[in-house]
């Protein structure tokens, strides 16, 4: 996992946070990203995300369990907050 493929992942979520956390375009992409780097649990995590957003919950389980993290309870800005932080600690 390059830091480039990180920061990519990193600003598209920050797109798809701004747009409210919808599917869309912003989703998409977020999406595209996590499948090109399925297997990393990173993107993994970023996987699951997508699809609790777009109200898949079965298949956000499966990805929360191959990234290894457990279905948080709490909002997408939430998620998304802990996930960054996480993600830039990998990039840094």
């Amino acid at each position: 996992m390059s830091r480039s493929d990180l920061t990519s992942l990193i600003e598209a979520f920050d797109r798809l946070a701004e747009a409210g956390f919808t599917t869309g375009p912003h989703w998409a992409e977020v999406h595209d990203i996590c499948q090109a780097h399925e297997g990393e649990a990173a993107f993994d995590w970023g996987h699951a995300l997508c699809h609790r957003i777009e109200g898949d919950d079965w298949n956000a389980g499966y990805w929360y369990r191959r990234a290894g993290k457990p279905k948080p309870l709490g909002t997408f800005a939430e998620e998304w907050a802990a996930m960054r932080a996480a993600l830039a600690a990998y990039s840094g």
